[in-house]
């Protein structure tokens, strides 16, 4: 296992005292590893995705101590506009942050890269990913990606309803995702996975 002393997402971790704001984990790294081992319940996170996840988080957490407003998807947008590479738009980031007295500098400096934040899970962590055996099942495939696309549009628009206080505490509810099958010829309905394991929709229209 590597050492923690010169991890970087540690060092960020402890010197904002960063926690995941997520009922049922005790630190962020708790969350890290379940969301991409996928023992929560919900398909498994990259390390893209959890990246940027951490960096939100960050942002979010220097603007509330500086007291500057997280509304809608302000962090989203201006992680991109610190991140990418429109200049313009970064400086006028950089500018406003700086009107506020953040170091932008220093939080761009603390931002991880996924590499780093693989290293911290794999290395630091000890976390390891169950194999998936090799499957040529591309339908319950292109389903399970179907569904976690879904969950990730709907976890964005109710972080922006939260935000705008039209559904309070919004962003921390589980989003799930399920198909349901009709019978063309009936009222039946049942979930796809039940279809698909008894070989039918519906007994009586089969």
């Amino acid at each position: 296992m590597a050492d923690r002393r010169t991890c970087k997402v540690d060092r960020v971790v402890g010197a904002y005292d960063l926690d995941p704001a997520r009922d049922g984990y005790d630190s962020v790294d708790d969350y890290l590893v379940a969301r991409w081992t996928g023992d929560d319940g919900r398909a498994p996170a990259g390390y893209r995705r959890l990246a940027a996840w951490f960096n939100q988080r960050l942002i979010k957490h220097v603007y509330d101590r500086h007291g500057r407003e997280t509304v809608g998807l302000r962090v989203e947008h201006e992680y991109e506009a610190l991140t990418g590479d429109d200049e313009l738009v970064r400086r006028e980031v950089i500018d406003d942050l700086r009107a506020d007295g953040i170091d932008a500098a220093a939080l761009v400096q603390d931002l991880v890269s996924w590499s780093t934040l693989r290293h911290h899970l794999k290395g630091c962590l000890g976390a390891e990913k169950p194999t998936e055996p090799a499957t040529t099942d591309w339908e319950r495939e292109s389903v399970r990606i179907a569904r976690a696309r879904t969950a990730e549009k709907v976890a964005a628009a109710l972080r922006s309803l939260d935000a705008k206080g039209q559904l309070p505490n919004a962003e921390r509810a589980e989003v799930s995702v399920q198909v349901q099958l009709s019978c063309p010829d009936c009222p039946v309905r049942v979930p796809l996975s039940e279809a698909v394991r008894r070989g039918y929709i519906c007994r009586e229209h089969l």
